[in-house]
């Protein structure tokens, strides 16, 4: 059976989802976007601020459900321009030195009119 994680560390969901859910050992997190847990708010407006909030959300998100970001496996991360792909990878690449699976792809529009969402599965390591 599959548990449901939450954490106030990280935005709540703004829809009918969970932040996270384990199966087994493993992690699967629902996309995060740059919302700072604390104001409710996107408070950055570069790539490179909002890809940092992303990566503490899921941090957070990880700890609450037993393991860490060192431990992902795959991420799928949506851009909503291809053009900060360069910005995003440094950001991204200081917090996956684990360098995981990825997907990595364009998107018209996505929530909050943000510019970046990732989302992450991740093992729990005993």
């Amino acid at each position: 059976m599959a548990e449901k994680i939450y954490t106030k560390d990280a935005p709540d969901a703004i829809g009918p989802y969970s932040q996270a859910v384990v199966v087994g050992n493993l992690v699967y997190t629902s996309g995060q976007i740059a919302i700072n847990p604390k104001s409710g708010n996107v408070e950055a407006d570069t790539i490179e601020g909002q890809t940092e909030q992303v990566c503490k959300n899921l941090c957070a998100v990880l700890d609450a459900a037993g393991s860490c970001i060192e431990n992902t496996v795959k991420t799928v991360c949506f851009l909503s321009d291809m053009g900060d792909f360069a910005a995003f990878n440094e950001v991204y690449g200081r917090y996956f030195t684990s360098k995981p699976a990825r997907s990595c792809v364009a998107v018209k529009t996505l929530p909050k009119n943000v510019l970046v969402e990732v989302e992450v599965i991740a093992e729990i390591k005993a």
